[in-house]
C-alpha cells in the first residue's frame, strides 16, 4: 500500500487568481443591497459580515495549502531527504513560512477592522472601513505572490514523482550508466522504463512490481552514478544515493563485464568500494551483465580478482546469509534474468523474516505457538490406497479434459498467420465429402447458377405445363355446363338467364355512356361555349321537344357564386343599417329599444338609406353647434 500520494494535493493558484476567487465569493454569498436608511447597527453588521466571511475564506485557503504539503521531519526519512535533494528544504520552508505569516495577517486585519466598524457612525465610514480592511487582505496576498508560483511549481514536480513505499518490500537496482538497469526492470516488472544504447537515458526514479511467492515486491530503477567525491555529484545521482541511504532494500549492484558501457571494470569496481558503506545491512547481489557479448570465464585475471574481491565484499554485508553472491545474465537473450530476481527477493524475504524472529513482540508470540514434529513409529511402509472407482473417475475425467484441436492450433501447426487459411466448407453436409471444396459460382452471365442445375428441367416444365392444362380443362369442364347434358325445359330456363344476363349487361352499358353519367365540366375548361342552355334548346327542338321545360331546372340548379356572394351581401348591409337605426333612435330619442324595433322594421332598403343620411347630417350639425360656441373656441 502506498504510504504517500502527492497526486491529489489542491493546485495553487497566482496572487491574483487567489484574489478574484476569495472576492467573488465574498460577492455572491453575501448580501449586497444596503440603503441609507438602515439603521446604524444593521449598517455596521452588513459590512462587518463582509470582513469576517473574507478572511475566513482566505484563512481556509491558506490552511489547506499549508496543511497539505508535507513536513519534511513528519514524513519518511527518504521523502525528506529527496525533497531536500530537488527542492532545497530551506526554500521550501521559507514559501511555507510566508503563507503561514500571511494568514495571521489576515486574521489580525479582520479583527482590528471589526473593532472600527463597530463604532462606525456613518454608511459612508463604514464602507470605507470595509474597503481598507480588503484592500490591506489583497496587498498580503500580492507580497506572497511568488511563493505561491514557487509551491505551485513543487506540486505539479511532486505529482510526477513515483509513488514509492518506503516500508514495502523492495528491490534497488544501482551501478554506472549503460549497464542494463532499465533493460533489466523491463523484463521482471510491467515498467516502460526508456531504453536507449547511450549513457544517462534514465534521470530519475522509476518503479515497477513483480511477484515472488504471491508477494508483491517494488522494483526501484535508480539513474546511473559516478566514481567521484560526494561534494560534486549532481541531483540526479544524488536520487541514487538518497535510495540507498533511506530504503530497506535488497540491492543489485550491476557489473558490465564486457566493457560497452563505456567504463572499465577496474573503474565499476571503485564505484562499489566508494559507496559499499551504503550497502551494510542490506542484502546484496553483484550481477555481471552482458555475457551474451563477454562471458564472465573470458575476463582477464586482473578483472577476475576484482571481481571476487566485490562478492567477497557483498558477502559481509549481511551475515548469515545463504547463497551465491555473484550471479550472470544477459538482459538481450533473457538468459538468468528470472533466477536473479528469485535470489534477490529470496534473500530479503529471508532478511525480513530474520529481523522479525529477532524482535520483542516475536518472543511473546511463540510463547503461543506448538509446532508438532512427528516421527516415525516403525519401518513399514504404508502407500496411499486410493479406490477403484476414485482412479476410474479420475482417468474418464482426464479424458474429457483432452483439448481438441482449435483453428488457432491448427494454424501454428500449418505455418501460421498468412500461410494457413480456415476452410469455412470443411462442415457442410454432403453426400460425398470431397464434393466440399468444389467452387460452384452464384451468378453467371447475369443468370442464378442454380436455376440451370438441373438438366431434366425444361423436361420437367413441359410435364408441369401439360399438367396443368389438364387441370384446368377439369375446371372449366365443371363450370360451364353444356346444352347436351340438360333436358329441354332446363335448356329453355338457361337461354332464358343468359338473355336477361345479356340484357342488363346492355342497359348498364347505355347508362354509362348517357350524359347524366358525365361528370360536370368546369367553366374554365368550357372556354368554347359548348354547353349552354342555348345548345341544350337547340337540339331538344331538332328532336321535336320542347325545351323550355329542360332549360328552366337546369338554370334554377345553376346559381353563379357571384349571384349568390351578392345577395348574401345585400342582406348583410340591411341587417346592419337596421341595427344602427335602431341603436340611434334609442339614444337620440329616448324611445326604448322595443318601440325603435318596430319603427324600422317595416322599411324597404331605399328608406333606410335614406333615414341614414338623415341621421348623420343630424349628428354633424349638432357637433358643429357645439364646438362653435364662444367657450369651446
Amino acid at each position: 500500500m502506498v504510504q504517500y500520494n502527492f497526486k491529489r494535493m489542491t493546485v495553487v493558484p497566482s496572487g491574483k487568481d487567489l484574489i478574484d476567487i476569495i472576492l467573488s465569493r465574498t460577492q455572491r454569498q453575501t448580501p449586497t443591497v444596503v440603503h441609507k436608511g438602515y439603521d446604524i447597527n444593521r449598517l455596521r453588521q452588513f459590512y462587518m459580515r463582509k470582513v469576517k466571511y473574507t478572511q475566513t475564506n482566505f484563512h481556509d485557503k491558506l490552511s489547506a495549502f499549508i496543511d497539505e504539503f508535507p513536513r519534511l521531519d513528519d514524513i519518511h526519512p527518504f521523502y525528506g531527504v529527496l525533497l531536500n535533494v530537488l527542492y532545497n528544504k530551506d526554500h521550501y520552508k521559507l514559501a511555507l513560512g510566508q503563507i503561514n505569516t500571511a494568514r495571521n495577517l489576515i486574521s489580525k486585519i479582520a479583527n482590528d477592522y471589526v473593532k472600527l466598524l463597530k463604532y462606525g457612525d456613518s454608511l459612508y465610514r463604514c464602507k470605507s472601513l470595509k474597503r481598507a480592511a480588503l484592500g490591506r487582505m489583497q496587498t498580503v496576498i500580492r507580497r506572497i505572490g511568488p511563493s505561491l508560483a514557487y509551491l505551485e511549481d513543487i506540486r505539479q514536480h511532486m505529482a510526477r514523482l513515483p509513488s514509492i513505499d518506503p516500508n514495502s518490500r523492495t528491490l534497488l537496482i544501482c551501478g554506472y550508466p549503460n549497464v542494463g538497469k532499465s533493460s533489466f526492470i523491463n523484463k521482471i516488472t510491467r515498467a516502460d522504463v526508456d531504453v536507449q544504447p547511450y549513457a544517462n537515458t534514465t534521470r530519475s526514479l522509476f518503479v515497477g512490481h513483480t511477484d515472488y511467492k504471491f508477494l508483491r515486491y517494488q522494483v526501484i530503477d535508480t539513474p546511473g552514478i559516478l566514481d567521484r567525491p560526494f561534494e560534486d555529484r549532481n541531483i540526479i545521482e544524488m536520487c541514487c544515493i538518497t535510495a540507498l541511504t533511506h530504503l530497506r532494500a535488497a540491492v543489485l549492484f550491476f557489473l558490465d563485464i564486457s566493457g560497452s558501457c563505456g567504463y572499465t571494470i577496474a573503474q565499476q569496481a571503485a564505484l562499489f568500494h566508494s559507496i559499499k558503506s551504503l550497502f551494510m545491512n542490506k542484502p546484496l547481489i553483484i550481477v555481471c551483465n552482458k555475457t551474451d557479448l563477454q562471458p564472465l570465464e573470458g575476463i582477464s585475471e586482473e578483472d577476475m580478482k576484482l571481481v571476487t574481491e566485490m562478492k567477497s565484499e557483498a558477502m559481509k554485508t549481511v551475515i548469515g546469509q545463504e547463497g551465491d553472491a555473484l550471479l550472470t545474465m544477459s538482459t538481450l537473450t533473457e538468459d538468468g534474468v528470472i533466477s536473479v530476481k528469485n535470489a534477490a527477493c529470496e534473500r530479503l524475504l529471508n532478511q525480513r523474516v530474520e529481523l522479525k524472529m529477532k524482535s520483542k513482540k516475536m518472543n511473546d508470540c511463540l510463547d503461543r505457538f506448538h509446532v508438532a514434529m512427528p516421527k516415525p513409529r516403525d519401518h513399514k511402509e504404508r502407500p496411499v490406497c486410493i479406490p477403484q472407482a476414485v482412479l476410474e473417475a479420475r482417468a474418464k475425467q482426464a479424458a474429457e479434459k483432452e483439448k481438441r484441436p482449435t483453428e488457432k492450433d491448427l494454424e501454428n501447426e500449418n505455418g501460421g498467420a498468412g500461410v494457413y487459411s480456415a476452410s469455412l466448407k470443411k462442415n457442410y453436409i454432403l453426400a460425398h465429402d470431397e464434393w466440399k471444396e468444389d467452387i460452384m459460382p452464384e451468378i453467371l452471365e447475369g443468370h442464378n447458377v442454380f436455376d440451370f442445375v438441373d438438366p431434366d428441367i425444361l423436361i420437367k416444365l413441359e410435364e408441369l405445363k401439360q399438367e396443368e392444362g389438364i387441370r384446368q380443362a377439369e375446371v372449366d369442364d365443371d363450370v360451364e355446363m353444356s346444352g347436351t347434358e340438360l333436358s329441354p325445359e332446363e335448356s329453355k330456363k338457361l337461354a332464358e338467364i343468359r338473355e336477361k344476363k345479356r340484357l342488363l349487361i346492355q342497359q348498364h352499358r347505355i347508362k354509362k355512356s348517357t350524359a347524366e353519367s358525365r361528370p360536370t365540366v368546369p367553366r374554365k375548361f368550357d372556354k368554347d361555349r359548348e354547353f349552354t342552355s342555348r345548345r341544350i334548346g337547340r337540339q331538344l327542338s331538332a328532336l321535336g321537344i320542347d325545351p323550355s321545360m329542360a332549360i328552366n331546372r337546369a338554370r334554377s340548379t345553376s346559381v353563379s357564386m357571384r349571384g349568390r356572394k351578392r345577395e348574401r351581401d345585400q342582406l348583410m348591409t340591411r341587417v346592419l343599417m337596421k341595427m344602427v337605426l335602431i341603436i340611434w333612435m334609442w339614444i337620440h330619442s329616448r324611445r326604448s329599444c322595443a318601440r325603435c324595433l318596430d319603427l324600422v322594421q317595416g322599411l324597404d332598403q331605399g328608406s333606410l338609406l335614406m333615414l341614414s343620411v338623415v341621421m348623420a347630417l343630424r349628428t354633424l350639425i349638432k357637433s358643429l353647434k357645439h364646438y362653435t360656441r364662444p367657450g369651446n373656441l
